[in-house]
């Protein structure tokens, strides 16, 4: 399977199934003299991790993550850093069913499309499982991130329609709820309507944001290469996700120039802007202004009320999807946003090193 690979020069190969002994990722090109232990990566497998509430699934991992190579005496050593989390509460049987046919919303189909051959335990590749090695590998880049004074931080923006008012928008109440939104009276609202749609067998939606501040102006190409680019493909090839933005993003398709064009100013000597409807991004680079991002995510496919499909023969049938199975896929969805964002950035940082010849001449020259 080609595909597993994310990044040019900061790069991730994540691995392993969502039922098979265990899951994991190498991450490559990592700088060496970055400290690093597996305590920095575990605090955010942790936020990922199952289990946690009646709003996710109810699979009893403890997702405790194993550092096999790339560090000595607690720093990285410039080679191939390897990941891996055991699995260690897989229950296939309860996916034998599925087997036989296509569940609605699924890459069962498109799968057997492809390869003629699928792996039905909980999804295998396809699973939300697959995420655990992403986040291995973004903490490691937030981690390098946080050295250079860049800090990326993602929460739930909306669920099921019910969004986050700015005027009581207060990221320190994150960590006071259990779906990691910024706004209390939104969180509320937000945990009532799951607890009822829960009550119907059914799954919610909902929109991720995620924002970076401290990044200097200049990072990012042109063309091909654009930081917002490289961000929509890191945050798109996250499963369920089916939306994505920069700044305003849509709304933009709204406005007009006079109200969408952020107006430039000095502020304490240096060049800043008066808005930030571009996001934080201006022709593929970033403007040094705060990156702001939003991802959208679909409600969660597998839902125990019934639902039309057919089977591999063809035959139009009902089902009911058994299983453990997060009513919505959003709260554990944050930090993989979060650490997806910190890893092409990174790489993109990383990238630009070698964009101008003055830069160049003085790190060289400096070895001299």
């Amino acid at each position: 399977m080609a595909g597993s690979s994310f990044g040019t020069l900061f790069r991730m190969t994540t691995w392993g199934e969502s039922h098979g002994k265990g899951i994991g990722v190498v991450v490559d090109g990592c700088p060496a003299g970055l400290s690093l232990c597996e305590e920095d990566i575990q605090v955010y497998l942790d936020r990922r991790k199952p289990g946690q509430s009646k709003f996710t699934t109810a699979r009893n991992e403890g997702d405790t993550v194993e550092i096999l190579s790339g560090v000595f005496e607690g720093k990285t050593t410039g080679t191939p850093i390897s990941l891996l989390v055991r699995n260690q509460d897989q229950r296939s049987r309860d996916y034998s069913e599925i087997a036989s046919y296509y569940r609605p919303g699924h890459a069962d189909y498109t799968f057997d499309a492809k390869y003629g051959f699928r792996d039905y335990r909980g999804g295998g590749r396809s699973s939300g499982r697959e995420t655990t090695g992403r986040v291995a590998a973004g903490a490691i880049a937030a981690k390098a991130l946080q050295t250079l004074g860049i800090t990326v931080t993602a929460y739930t923006k909306e669920i099921g329609g019910i969004c986050v008012s700015e005027e009581k928008f207060d990221l320190a109440l994150c960590g006071q709820n259990r779906l990691y939104m910024p706004d209390a009276e939104a969180a509320r609202k937000a945990e009532e309507l799951l607890t009822q749609k829960m009550s119907e067998m059914d799954s919610v939606g909902g929109i991720v944001e995620c924002i970076a501040t401290g990044v200097l102006a200049g990072i990012g190409e042109t063309v091909f290469e654009k930081l917002d680019a490289n961000l929509a493909k890191a945050i798109l090839s996250i499963g369920a996700v089916k939306g994505f933005e920069i700044g305003d993003g849509f709304a933009a398709a709204k406005s007009f120039g006079s109200e969408n064009n952020d107006a430039f100013c000095m502020r304490d000597g240096a060049v800043a802007k008066k808005s930030n409807h571009a996001g934080g991004i201006l022709g593929g680079m970033s403007d040094g202004d705060t990156i702001v991002l939003r991802a959208a995510f679909k409600p969660t496919a597998s839902i125990a009320k019934q639902q039309d499909t057919v089977n591999r023969d063809g035959e139009e049938i009902e089902i009911s999807i058994k299983g453990r199975h997060d009513p919505i896929i959003v709260p554990r969805a944050v930090v993989v946003v979060e650490t997806m964002t910190a890893a092409a950035l990174f790489d993109m940082i990383l990238m630009g090193m070698g964009s101008r010849m003055d830069k160049i001449k003085e790190f060289y020259g400096g070895k001299r």
